[in-house]
């Protein structure tokens, strides 16, 4: 089943590469358990509000999978969010603007989070001043917890922990109008969704997409940041349960056989690297509709509602029995990637200082187990 980032291996097993670094996406392995106990234990909760709440917070979806997020608890009702700068992307997000997204995403988990405890949370984003151009020490947000017992409970928030990025093949059958205008109901103040389920439509975004995915694959600065956060094996990905996870025991053995490694996946005169280029192809291809968010300027909060309304289409999706993968490279803003971002630009008739801020393909997918995660006490610092 070809994902995204899905491994090769001949002789004695057999899966597929897939471009812009690598990804096999079998979690089911008992192996997997330990890389993947936070979202049972958000689910079993800590008996404690904030680390509750932060449970669910952590489950975010958020770029490759950083899980960029430091937290430090202040007196007994507030916290600090701030990022870790180890954990950016410099290569394929060179203004941090995907990384700050994710945390928008983090925040709105945790806001829906804390009103599912009878809480309101105080979000103050960059209190100290939005960080430019890139990510800095300076916080992303500052918290603080109210009781509010009549406090409305957000619906979305009861799919939390079915929420996947789905990076499989999907069903033929395109996404209905109606479907899409549930999910853009949904959506914060600030962000707009379009939406293409006509196959003419379709096909112009898949081959923008395509291309751009090129660029990044093509590209060895980039390719090799992909590969530089790979976790080949269960052991690997238990050990560093982040980044781009490369497991199953199809992968154990070729791992052990010493047919995939990171030297092998980088190198473009070979079989698998090319062989990554048919099967992301194939993946795109793949996709019966298209979504996109869209806002009226750039600045760093509108980054943050941007990974809100990442989250909510998102759980509005899953309860709608959708899958969706983001297609972000056509938007990343690496040199090599400014004509496609110009393209998708003017494809869809956005205009600076308004910007497309999220591409992502949608369509009925299988079921796929959840990404692993770092434990949420591994996130918390000391002040």
């Amino acid at each position: 089943m070809p994902s995204r980032r899905q491994v090769l291996v001949t002789g004695a097993a057999s899966a597929v590469i897939i471009g812009g670094g690598l990804f096999a996406y079998d979690i089911f392995s008992p192996s997997m358990a330990e890389a993947i106990e936070p979202w049972n234990a958000a689910a079993e909760g800590f008996g404690d509000t904030r680390l509750d709440i932060l449970a669910y917070a952590i489950l975010a979806p958020n770029p490759h999978n950083k899980q960029p997020w430091m937290i430090e608890l202040i007196d007994d009702d507030a916290m600090r969010i701030t990022a870790d700068l180890s954990r950016m992307l410099p290569e394929t997000d060179p203004p941090c603007r995907q990384i700050i997204i994710g945390f928008g995403a983090f925040l709105e988990q945790l806001r829906m989070a804390a009103a599912e405890k009878g809480y309101r949370a105080e979000i103050m984003p960059f209190p100290e001043g939005e960080p430019q151009p890139v990510l800095d020490a300076r916080p992303i947000a500052d918290v603080r917890l109210i009781a509010e017992p009549g406090i409305a409970k957000d619906p979305l928030f009861e799919l939390a922990l079915e929420r996947r990025t789905n990076r499989e093949h999907y069903d033929p059958s395109p996404v209905e109008d109606r479907q899409f205008s549930l999910m853009r109901d949904t959506l914060p103040e600030g962000v707009a969704m379009g939406w293409a389920n006509e196959p003419g439509a379709v096909d112009a975004l898949k081959q923008i997409a395509t291309d751009a995915w090129m660029i990044e694959y093509e590209t060895p600065r980039t390719l090799q940041e992909s590969i530089d956060v790979m976790r080949i094996g269960a052991a690997e990905a238990t050990a560093n349960p982040d980044g781009i996870i490369m497991d199953g025991p199809m992968m154990e053995a070729a791992s052990n056989l010493g047919i995939v490694t990171r030297e092998k996946l980088a190198d473009p005169n070979s079989y698998a690297f090319s062989e990554g280029i048919s099967m992301y192809t194939a993946l795109i291809d793949a996709s019966p509709s298209m979504v996109w968010l869209t806002t009226p300027d750039n600045s760093r909060t509108t980054q943050l509602t941007t990974g809100a309304a990442w989250l909510r289409i998102q759980l509005a999706a899953t309860r709608a029995g959708l899958a969706m993968q983001p297609l972000s490279q056509v938007l990343q803003e690496f040199p090599e990637m400014a004509e496609q971002y110009a393209r998708i630009h003017d494809h869809l008739g956005i205009e600076a200082p308004s910007r497309v801020q999220g591409l992502f393909r949608i369509g009925v997918a299988p079921a796929i187990p959840p990404s692993p995660r770092w434990p949420l006490t591994s996130r918390i610092v000391d002040a």
